[in-house]
């Protein structure tokens, strides 16, 4: 499988992820909510690295180690805002503004990994943000 089937695979992954957050959160504090499912993940992931014979942590350079600790950084604190907006709002409203963060990879990836910024990628970002701001004043 490419790229493109494992993002579709991970857009599947993410809409449950939403959904069954939403339900999750119910009645719980938000963090609580979000520790216990980072706890799942770690356990999940380590488990999967480990039976697919991951091996290299000893290889990593100190700018993987940086880089990947930021990254950890700021998926806990994109997590910690998600869940904290799903039991404030509605899941169909609260994904699609989520997904903003496409526009904003555009960008950065533009701006600090030198990637090419297409017409297509453009517009493709602007009709992003045109619906996923629709979807949520809906």
């Amino acid at each position: 499988m490419n790229w493109f089937y494992w993002s579709l695979l991970s857009a599947l992954f993410a809409a449950a992820t939403a959904i069954l957050a939403k339900v999750g959160v119910k009645g719980v504090d938000s963090n609580l909510a979000l520790a216990v499912r980072t706890s799942v993940i770690l356990i999940f992931t380590w488990a999967i690295a480990l039976a697919r014979g991951a091996t290299g942590v000893a290889e990593l350079s100190k700018t993987n180690w940086l880089f990947l600790f930021l990254s950890g950084i700021a998926t806990g604190l994109s997590w910690l805002c998600y869940f904290r907006a799903l039991q404030l709002g509605e899941a169909s409203k609260v994904a699609p503004i989520d997904k903003l963060s496409v526009v904003l990879v555009i960008l950065f990836a533009a701006i600090f990994l030198r990637e090419q910024l297409t017409a297509g990628k453009a517009v493709g970002g602007v009709l992003i943000a045109i619906g996923a701001i629709l979807i949520a004043r809906d």
